[in-house]
């Protein structure tokens, strides 16, 4: 279907960072409650975003949030989210005192749990069966080269087709915390057409908003009906919600310390695994910065919306820290993060500074009745007609 005259295209996504993932969870809970008050209780975000991006834990919310159940709807409202983190979380990431020598010798958690609660919760829904479209990125450690599972390539590379599952745990393979995952994909007559090699999509894209922007603009150049009449690079025509999962809130390690690092050093420190949060805070950061001055240049800065934490601090800034008592301070920093203005990092001090007199809660209720009208102004369903 074509798109409208004034319609745009709207994307949701959703970062990596393990249990902080709380934090984005209770933003998704309520922009779907404002959702729902505007067109009632059976709203889900699935409904009103042509494109689900998630990285790692974001990965896994992009899957409950548009996996559909046996009445194809989605398999969790975005309020169940977090009550399956705190329900969950705990027995992922156990918390005992072997987790540093383990680590030594392989990773610090051996996923099984993980494993069989996504299989359970997801069963044999595979990438094509999704309520809308949606992008989860991996990397595939065999060919040193990211692995992008979407919705929109599988149409062409059917080899992509993988078991949701598959994909969740693949780019929740964290290093040093949970362990590579191999998996292979099956023509129908059981014949392999394809293995993966793959770990965490945040050794690529940690902040996924580029990548799903980036895979519709393939779609328009390629000349998809769905998104005539737009041109590409035409991202005034975009409307994109990007969920952080927080920030350490001063730098949690100096070059006096750094310079002393050997291979150990960079993969345990301080309780954390500083390479892999420089990968994931750098990349992350780079995507919002390019972002919100390309929106910006457009004047369409009004369609845009990164919504971040930089207050972590100690065990809230770990990927692991599952104990009740972090989880719930996480629940915490989600809903105070929801009265702050909205915010823009400042590359100079790496600190978020209001670019707006608007809070976030307002922003999202704003950006509800934006969807809300796209919806309407679609047809009632998302551009693709998936959902």
């Amino acid at each position: 279907m074509e798109l409208g005259k004034n319609r745009l295209i709207t994307v949701l996504s959703i970062d990596g960072g393990g249990v902080r993932g709380i934090i984005p969870g209770v933003i998704l809970a309520y922009l779907e409650s404002q959702l729902q008050k505007l067109d009632g209780g059976d709203a889900r975000l699935a409904h009103y975003f042509d494109v689900i991006a998630g990285t790692s834990t974001g990965g896994l919310m992009t899957a409950m949030l548009t996996a559909p159940d046996e009445k194809k709807r989605p398999l969790f409202a975005a309020r169940d989210i977090n009550k399956f983190y705190l329900d969950n979380c705990p027995k992922i990431f156990p918390q005992n005192r072997c987790k540093f020598l383990r680590a030594l010798w392989g990773p610090k958690y051996d996923g099984k749990y993980l494993h069989r609660l996504v299989e359970e919760k997801l069963g044999d829904k595979k990438l094509d069966q999704t309520l809308t479209n949606v992008v989860i990125p991996t990397f595939d450690i065999k060919n040193l080269q990211p692995t992008i599972f979407s919705s929109f390539q599988v149409k062409q590379n059917p080899s992509l087709n993988a078991m949701l599952s598959d994909i969740c745990i693949a780019t929740s393979a964290a290093p040093t915390y949970l362990p590579a995952h191999y998996f292979q994909t099956k023509d129908v007559n059981g014949k392999v057409t394809r293995e993966f090699n793959l770990i965490d999509g945040g050794v690529a894209a940690n902040n996924p908003a580029l990548v799903a922007i980036g895979e519709v603009t393939k779609e328009i150049i390629e000349g998809s009906p769905d998104f005539v009449p737009i041109k590409p690079l035409e991202y005034d025509r975009f409307l994109v919600i990007s969920l952080g999962t927080g920030n350490p809130k001063t730098p949690k390690y100096s070059a006096h310390e750094a310079a002393k690092w050997g291979i150990l050093g960079w993969l345990a420190s301080n309780g954390s695994t500083p390479l892999v949060d420089v990968f994931n805070q750098a990349g992350a950061d780079m995507v919002h910065l390019h972002l919100s001055i390309v929106f910006e240049a457009l004047s369409s800065q009004e369609t845009y919306l990164r919504i971040q934490d930089d207050t972590l601090h100690g065990k809230t800034s770990s990927l692991d820290g599952a104990s009740r008592k972090n989880l719930n301070e996480l629940v915490e920093i989600g809903e105070k993060l929801l009265k702050k203005p909205v915010s823009r990092v400042n590359l100079d001090t790496g600190t978020y500074q209001p670019c707006s007199h608007e809070t976030n809660a307002e922003a999202l209720e704003r950006f509800a009745k934006l969807l809300s009208q796209q919806k309407k102004r679609g047809g009632g369903d998302n551009v693709t007609d998936k959902a």
